[in-house]
């Protein structure tokens, strides 16, 4: 429930390393890319297209195991709406979107190893909790492709206050800790974030080795 929010001494020991997150430079474990990994070839920034929810800035920072910054990797995410929906798909959640491309999006990472998109606060869908995939290239290579994830608690007060995300007339079934691949992934995969009144900063520092 607390895991993505960090101490402010761990924020600034991050900061003073050159780091966007305080869950320093651990080598991400591969797991599921899960459903509907798509290639649009969308190079930008801004992902929301005409999806309604909270906005979020989400900077990932790619860096090797020895916290030194990777520069052009190519970093790609999608990830559902406020109402569980995914672009690119028909049938899930009984929504056809076979002909969108909303919250998709593809990124070259700067000399500081980082990535920002303007997007959502994902929202959820029956048997996973609350996460953004990603996948990051070298080389046309793919070297990682994972999951991030959020605090419990920041979710649940979105999902229960904040339209959309608490008119679907349905509760979540799947916390982080109830959450298979949540657990493959570890503590280090939890986005750290900061509530900027207007939207949320997610961040998230990636190890790869390269």
């Amino acid at each position: 429930t607390g895991i993505g929010t960090f101490p402010g001494r761990l924020r600034a020991q991050a900061t003073s390393a050159g780091l966007v997150s305080p869950n320093v430079c651990m080598v991400m474990p591969e797991v599921t890319e899960g459903p509907f990994y798509l290639d649009p070839k969308l190079v930008r920034n801004d992902i929301t297209e005409d999806r309604q929810g909270r906005p979020m800035r989400l900077q990932l920072q790619v860096v090797t195991a020895d916290c030194a910054p990777v520069k052009d990797a190519r970093v790609d995410v999608w990830h559902c709406d406020a109402e569980g929906a995914y672009s690119g798909v028909s049938n899930f959640g009984g929504v056809d979107a076979r002909d969108e491309t909303f919250l998709r999006g593809t990124q070259i990472s700067d000399a500081r190893g980082i990535v920002t998109f303007q997007t959502i606060y994902p929202g959820w869908y029956r048997g996973r909790t609350t996460h953004i995939h990603y996948k990051i290239f070298l080389n046309d290579r793919t070297v990682v492709t994972s999951q991030l994830f959020f605090p419990d608690a920041t979710s649940e007060y979105l999902f229960r206050h904040v339209p959309p995300y608490n008119s679907r007339g349905a509760t979540r079934d799947t916390m982080n800790g109830d959450d298979s691949i949540a657990d493959r992934a570890g503590a280090g995969a939890y986005a750290a974030i900061v509530d900027q009144r207007e939207f949320y900063d997610a961040s998230l520092v990636v190890g790869i080795v390269s």
